[in-house]
């Protein structure tokens, strides 16, 4: 891979992932303003899982077997600029949670195009990638400290810098380099596209309590991604969405230390102090506050790293290592359907219920409206249900410590 295309790559993931980080982080926050209760954030959040859902049979069926992926790249951003300055127009939960819906369904299919762009340019992915791959990690951060100094997060205005930045990475893609259609010429069936060969693997007792566990972590893990800022702005915190980004400040470093971790914890254990560390987050902010204890809210972001890493890129090394090389791509696919798809969908609707139930409402300017939650209630269930999972995952999965057998989870 020459330098060109290193740079042309990482231009891209720095612009791909700035787009979901500009008007996702804060988005309900902004709903809250507008009057927006939580099952109506909730719904709206779960436009993603939704578009996860849907999106593999786009990219499947269609774009890799009839377009080349830079084009199709660039028409979805295209058009979703448009769709979500449409979205930030639109103040009622109805026709919000739609045209929303109607983005994520140009976005998500984006994230699959973009991979397979730049795999298709590398040599050594294995080691090429990584370095690519973390400028959307940094376009992520940055996002998220020009809306929190900018003091916009409760207005549309993320919303409208998303859909503009979508355009202009929409233009961009013209100029990535050809990336022609993978599966030209083949017949693909509904069961590649969602990895149904991979339900073979279920058979294994450990690797159907993973699957299981995977998709109960992602209840209440659809907390902290759909109601965090809301939270941070009420409790007073001064630029939460740019303190919201030393999440994934620390995601780029326990990344960069997997190795030593895996190496000498194994699968199981890592997974098990990922269900910890997100239990753990939730208690943080249950009883911490902005003034003495506002270190508890800090640290309660920082677990960001080890809440993502050790369980779903784990997740992701423990499914690489189960499956047979022919179902691999397969197992993949199924794992991400299951959490990024139905996992969000379910995690998304029943956290805004939760959140909804635990709204205080008062009068404002003589208009009744929610002015406050019940955080600490709200909080505390979230961290039941991971620990629950965590007991749950530590008694049933049975998988042999392989620690000492794999010193690299890249292998």
């Amino acid at each position: 891979m020459t330098q060109k295309v290193r740079i042309q790559l990482s231009a891209m993931m720095f612009l791909q992932f700035f787009i979901w980080g500009a008007w996702c982080v804060t988005m309900g926050t902004y709903l809250g303003k507008i009057g927006f209760q939580g099952g109506d954030i909730g719904k709206a959040y779960s436009t993603t899982g939704w578009a996860a859902i849907i999106s593999p049979f786009f990219v499947g069926m269609i774009a890799d077997r009839f377009f080349s992926a830079e084009k199709v790249l660039a028409l979805m951003h295209l058009v979703g600029g448009v769709v979500l300055y449409w979205v930030s127009t639109i103040t009622a939960p109805g026709a919000f949670f739609w045209v929303l819906l109607l983005y994520a369904l140009c976005y998500m299919p984006t994230l699959a195009l973009t991979n397979a762009i730049s795999f298709h340019q590398m040599t050594r992915p294995d080691q090429e990638f990584p370095a690519i791959r973390v400028l959307g990690t940094i376009g992520w951060i940055i996002a998220g400290w020009i809306v929190g100094l900018m003091k916009i997060e409760a207005t549309a205005i993320p919303l409208r810098i998303a859909a503009g930045c979508s355009i202009v990475m929409g233009l961009y893609c013209l100029a990535l380099p050809h990336t022609p259609p993978r599966s030209a010429g083949k017949k693909v069936t509904v069961g590649d596209v969602l990895g149904l060969e991979a339900l073979k693997l279920l058979k294994a007792p450990s690797f159907a309590v993973f699957v299981i566990c995977s998709l109960l972590v992602c209840i209440p893990l659809q907390f902290y991604y759909a109601f965090t800022n809301p939270f941070l702005n009420e409790s007073g915190m001064v630029n939460a969405a740019g303190k919201q980004t030393f999440g994934q400040m620390s995601e780029v470093i326990f990344m960069l230390v997997m190795p030593f971790f895996f190496a000498r914890l194994g699968v199981k254990r890592m997974l098990m102090v990922g269900m910890l560390a997100w239990a753990c987050r939730y208690v943080l902010f249950a009883f911490g506050n902005n003034e003495a204890l506002v270190w508890m809210f800090y640290i309660g972001i920082l677990l960001h790293g080890i809440c993502y890493d050790f369980f779903f890129v784990t997740g992701q090394i423990y499914v690489d290592q189960k499956a047979p090389v022919q179902v691999r791509a397969s197992a993949q696919g199924f794992i991400a359907f299951v959490t990024l798809g139905v996992g969000t969908v379910l995690g998304t609707r029943i956290a805004g219920a939760i959140v909804q139930g635990r709204e205080i409402l008062g009068v404002v300017e003589g208009v009744e409206k929610v002015v406050n939650h019940n955080w600490k209630g709200i909080w505390l269930i979230p961290a039941a249900m991971a620990a629950i999972v965590l007991v749950i995952f530590a008694i049933l999965f049975r998988e042999k410590n392989n620690a000492k057998k794999t010193e690299d989870p890249a292998q």
